[in-house]
């Protein structure tokens, strides 16, 4: 993300991050109930679920395997013992009026992540933010306010009036995994570079979409400020309502001029939770904070302490992948790329392994980042592919790369040629050989092109030599035009030229 920095003011925003992931398991945490996304309301449920008396809650093993990878991931000590908790949490989409989390014994605490920030000239930044701690806990279910979109069709379900809500249960008991950074972010920006890097690392690590869209990630941010040299930290404000990272951006720093604004007035500032309104962009008064002490914890008494044996944890650290931040470093150092180029192909895990790949089967590092974030990538978009769906290997761009290094196509043919490889695949020598695009590097051949050319047009070449230097493109592009678009471009010009002044 490259942006102008923030006007500087007599004080200094404090902001943290308490982002909710839903675990990307088949089951949810506690039964055995589907996780399907966009399943007719109320259809993955069953007692347990739905807080049944007499029922009884299991955890789900692969949670457990993914909150800890997750932690490891984010360089956090993992707990060796850890429990679950009752959070007293009145809410009509929480059926057990209670909802089971972990409270001063979390699976993971006190680790960090690396942001990384790009400036105008692409130069980068970096920052190490804190992560006080990682715990699991089971999602609430979804309300359905009247007028909301597809609420008819989706529910089979018509209700007069419009001042009414339904509520899905689907998402009820759903695995998430709750990340609190440190206090240690001062921008809107920060903050939406810290939960792009999050999702990056979840989605690396496979127990996460991280799809914002579709409520798989979620952000709830704390903001206070105070004046630039003070240790004690301002009044505290939750903003939730986030869908989208831009939105995290911006709803930061219209809190910091609310707050600034406010505080310059004489004003004073609540504890309080907000909405941001997308449409409005501004943030609005929601509800007073509670504190902990009105969740009213205890330990869970339907399910069992977690003791997590030294020779587990030791195999699902070996199990990790080589992750973003380590990706970009690698990619800079060893590769030679720029932090830009680095950033954009490290964004998805398939697309920077597609690009090594490539570089693997010999392909140049810069060439083989400039084909993938540039016609590739652009093909991808187009079609609503992931690298994974396209038909060219990455063997295949690496011979590509090549053929235009030895000067067997130009990068012209090649742009050509790509899409019918995208599709089908196949061997790009073949394909040039059968389309009869081999480039013509022949100087004696070229010469009777561009003789050909500089005949049929007498009037263009007068006008060079009087001084028209520019129409050195046109003639060439003649000769481009003449060929098929198979002429060496650098042999054309250095002969074109030739020509011309002879």
């Amino acid at each position: 993300m490259t942006t102008a920095a923030p006007v500087k003011t007599q004080y200094e925003a404090i902001i943290g991050l308490e982002t909710h992931c839903q675990l990307s398991t088949a089951t949810k945490i506690f039964c055995n109930c589907s996780t399907e996304f966009g399943a007719v309301p109320n259809q993955n449920v069953c007692p347990i679920c739905l807080g049944m008396p007499g029922v009884l809650p299991v955890l789900n093993e692969k949670v457990l395997e993914y909150a800890v990878k997750a932690g490891l991931a984010l360089n956090c000590e993992i707990a060796s013992y850890s429990k679950f908790d009752r959070k007293q949490y009145f809410y009509p989409d929480l059926p057990k009026n209670y909802q089971i989390s972990q409270y001063d014994l979390p699976i993971a605490k006190d680790g960090w992540l690396e942001i990384e920030l790009l400036d105008e000239q692409g130069n980068p930044t970096r920052k190490r933010i804190g992560i006080t701690r990682l715990h699991m806990e089971e999602d609430a279910g979804k309300l359905v306010h009247g007028g909301s979109v597809g609420e008819a069709s989706r529910n089979e379900t018509r209700l007069s009036g419009s001042t009414h809500s339904l509520v899905d249960f689907n998402r009820t008991g759903v695995a998430l995994a709750e990340i609190v950074s440190e206090p240690d972010l001062r921008s809107g920006q920060e903050a939406a570079e810290y939960a792009q890097e999050l999702r990056r690392i979840l989605r690396y690590l496979g127990v996460s979409d991280g799809n914002m869209q579709e409520g798989s990630l979620r952000c709830d941010v704390n903001i206070s400020i105070r004046p630039y040299g003070q240790e004690q930290f301002g009044v505290k404000v939750e903003i939730k309502n986030m869908n989208s990272f831009s939105a995290i951006h911006r709803a930061i720093d219209y809190e910091i001029a609310r707050q600034t604004k406010a505080l310059e007035n004489g004003e004073k500032i609540f504890q309080e939770t907000r909405l941001w309104e997308e449409g409005n962009q501004r943030t609005i008064s929601m509800r007073s904070k509670e504190g902990s002490s009105d969740y009213r914890y205890f330990p869970e008494p339907d399910l069992c302490p977690i003791e997590l044996p030294g020779e587990q944890l030791q195999t699902w650290q070996e199990e990790l992948p080589e992750l973003p931040a380590a990706k970009r470093h690698r990619y800079e150092t060893r590769l030679g790329l720029s932090a830009y180029d680095a950033r954009v192909l490290t964004d998805d895990r398939g697309v920077a392994e597609y690009f090594e790949a490539v570089v693997a089967a010999g392909g140049n590092p810069k060439q083989a980042a400039n084909w993938v974030m540039g016609e590739i990538t652009a093909y991808l978009n187009q079609q609503k592919l992931s690298i994974s769906q396209i038909a060219f290997p990455a063997v295949g761009l690496a011979e590509l790369i090549a053929l235009i290094e030895k000067g067997t196509i130009s990068g012209k043919i090649a742009k050509e040629i790509l899409p019918e490889l995208l599709v089908k695949g196949g061997s790009v020598t073949k394909l040039i050989e059968s389309k009869g695009l081999v480039q013509i590097s022949d100087a004696g051949e070229l010469d009777k092109v561009i003789e050909a050319v500089l005949a049929a047009n007498p009037k263009e070449l007068a006008q060079y030599r009087s001084g028209k230097t520019k129409l050195l493109g046109f003639f060439v592009g003649q000769v481009m035009k003449e060929t098929g678009g198979r002429a060496d471009p650098k042999l054309t010009n250095q002969l074109m030229a030739k020509k011309l002044n002879a």
